[in-house]
């Protein structure tokens, strides 16, 4: 029987933890502000400090794992759960010599890559996720938990013929985050992360069959300016979603805490959501369990 994951997010005052409910096999982790459901795609803000262009950004990924967690965007109020493929949980091969992934890897929440905006830069339109990260600082860090990071710079990669950035970062907490301040500090300072990182992105999808990835700039890194103009933008795009200025396709833009949004719920609502996919999650996981991956 597969075990499925899911996170939501909770918040207490300035920060943020996890819930865990347990179904049988079935784990949902949710999380909440001052005891309502939020939404780790909506509802938790792109700024710690916009004064000083620190952001936060939600783990999905711990360093050196494997399991392909991300927040669902099609969900209501988006858990972060384990991606599913054919069937079967997702895994990420590893990318010799490395295990796992090799960064926290997660995304900066009120963002979004619009899959109808073709970029200038990389002349592919966006792959209709938020914007995703990479920490390189030294902590390994949790399964949903919420980080404030300062931006470095950003590899553009082309997934599939979609724009897939993926910014990279440094966790505000770690001890040498005083000394990160643009992309050349990591050739610097951590010398052969950025080239594995190039390769790791690369080849990652080679295991299952897939061609090597494609990247735009030639697979340049770019600097700190440009990351952080590219994430102030998915943020603009993210803003016309959120107010339904654009069409959401099958995306769920619940939330409950931007209170000028159409999609914006009370918290009686969210919980009534949550309750209501939960007992379908348990009653189809007793109805039909699934075989074993």
């Amino acid at each position: 029987m597969s075990l499925i994951l899911q996170y939501r997010h909770l918040q207490y005052v300035s920060c943020y933890s996890i819930e865990i409910y347990s179904m049988s096999l079935i784990l949902q982790y949710r999380h909440l502000q001052y005891g309502k459901y939020v939404s780790p795609f909506h509802d938790i803000p792109i700024y710690a400090d916009e004064a000083q262009n620190i952001f936060h950004a939600v783990v999905e990924v711990p360093r050196w794992t494997n399991a392909k967690m991300e927040i669902a965007t099609k969900d209501p109020l988006n858990p972060l759960k384990q991606d599913i493929k054919k069937g079967n949980l997702r895994y990420v091969a590893n990318v010799f010599p490395h295990k796992g992934y090799i960064w926290n890897y997660g995304a900066i929440p009120q963002t979004w890559e619009d899959p109808g905006h073709k970029d200038a830069d990389t002349g592919c339109c966006g792959d209709n996720d938020p914007i995703d990260i990479c920490d390189i600082g030294y902590k390994v860090c949790s399964r949903g938990e919420v980080i404030k990071v300062k931006v470095l710079g950003t590899l553009a990669l082309i997934d599939e013929g979609e724009t897939d950035w993926k910014v990279i970062v440094i966790n505000m907490e770690d001890p040498e985050a005083n000394n990160f301040n643009n992309i050349d500090d990591v050739r610097r300072l951590k010398p052969g992360y950025l080239e594995a990182t190039f390769e790791w992105f690369k080849k990652y999808k080679v295991p299952d069959g897939k061609p090597e990835n494609q990247f735009a700039f030639n697979g340049e890194f770019k600097d700190r300016d440009f990351a952080l103009k590219t994430v102030k933008e998915t943020h603009e795009f993210w803003k016309a979603l959120i107010s339904k200025k654009t069409n959401a396709g099958e995306l769920n833009c619940t939330n409950t805490c931007v209170t000028d949004s159409p999609f914006c719920c009370s918290t009686t609502d969210a919980k009534a959501v949550v309750d209501a996919v939960s007992s379908f999650h348990l009653s189809n996981y007793l109805a039909y369990p699934t075989k074993t991956a």
